[in-house]
């Protein structure tokens, strides 16, 4: 078991641009993987693409539907996020990995902490380390922004909040078309959502993400196979390619970058509640060596009190529950203990 300074050292990224060659610690080989983990399928050009899907469109709840149940994630546009907010969120996101480490150091987050400066939370579950830093949001970042930007932090502040707010709106948007692409109906349907002792109405975290130049980018890894622990996740890839998905009976696919788009992950949690018709989907990140790649995750999750579980409609003698009832925050604590294998111990 890993000792506390042991477990927080691993949190704590390289100082990147003061690296000129791959560290042993950061060379992933086929040995850094079990062998039958996905990772070790190869990228063909020959493969699907994964869908992009206008939500605005009549034919948008069963292009979802179809999405979710064969890919666990597609690309959404027509959404009505401004493609302004779109470049000043990447832009402030490129200005805070920009600084010092000794000042991105200063709002490093310990092992029990979800928001501030540090390497990828999966990190402890793999032998070698990935070629990334990453910066955990939930609500104001007003306080680690004070640190960062004594004088000048307001409108780092103001950006990330408005993009929560818009990401927000937009995954109760898309949680909407999901329920209906499966004969549910918001209001009826996510009563389950509702706090139970006073908590907040929905656990949200934003998520920015970094991904330096790398010297050896085919030995090092950006973000290794996992899936999301959400009900979704709106990720803005930005316009570099990196980030890939798995899909049965293809392989790893990369997800081309499209402006404006935002791509939609099925989480966990929704294919607990879909009782396995939407699949929560395996993806990664890979690095280059030419261009630094930045991208901002939105985590949408219900109040931590809240018991999931198979969706009543969902469950009949030809479609028995595939999984058990489990608080919101006893699944975070599962997952946080064994990770990719969350899903398969709450499986009945």
């Amino acid at each position: 078991m890993k000792s506390q300074t042991q477990t927080f050292n691993h949190l704590l990224p390289l100082d990147f641009d003061n690296v000129s060659t791959l560290p042993d610690s950061h060379a992933w080989s086929t040995t850094a993987l079990p062998s039958d983990d996905p990772c070790h399928c190869t990228i063909d050009d020959r493969k699907p693409l994964l869908p992009v899907i206008d939500i605005g469109e009549p034919g948008a709840y069963d292009l979802v539907r179809h999405a979710c149940e064969k890919w666990g994630a597609f690309q959404v546009i027509n959404h009505g996020v401004p493609l302004s907010l779109f470049r000043e969120t990447e832009f402030q996101t490129r200005r805070l990995f920009s600084l010092p480490m000794e000042r991105k150091l200063l709002v490093a987050r310990q092992p029990s902490e979800t928001i501030g400066y540090g390497s990828a939370r999966i990190s402890p579950f793999f032998p070698k380390l990935m070629w990334s830093e990453g910066f955990g949001i939930m609500g104001s970042p007003v306080e680690h922004a004070r640190q960062l930007w004594p004088q000048e932090h307001a409108k780092f502040c103001e950006v990330m909040e408005q993009w929560q707010a818009e990401m927000k709106t937009l995954c109760d948007k898309i949680l909407g078309i999901m329920l209906a692409s499966l004969g549910l109906t918001h209001e009826e349907d996510m009563q389950w959502f509702q706090p139970i002792n006073g908590c907040v109405r929905t656990q949200c975290l934003l998520q920015l993400n970094s991904y330096p130049v790398c010297p050896d980018p085919d030995r090092a890894m950006g973000l290794a196979p996992h899936t999301d622990t959400s009900v979704i996740t709106l990720l803005n890839q930005g316009n570099i390619n990196g980030l890939q998905v798995y899909k049965d009976g293809a392989g790893w696919v990369s997800v081309e970058p499209i402006e404006g788009a935002l791509v939609v992950n099925v989480g966990d949690l929704m294919q607990i509640v879909s009782n396995g018709r939407f699949k929560s989907v395996l993806h990664r990140a890979v690095v280059n060596n030419a261009r630094h790649r930045v991208s901002t995750a939105f985590f949408y999750g219900p109040p931590w009190d809240v018991e999931v579980s198979p969706l009543r409609k969902l469950v009949d003698s030809d479609h028995p529950p595939l999984y058990r009832p489990v608080i919101w925050k006893e699944y975070l604590e599962i997952k946080k203990k064994i990770f990719n294998e969350a899903l398969e111990s709450v499986r009945l």
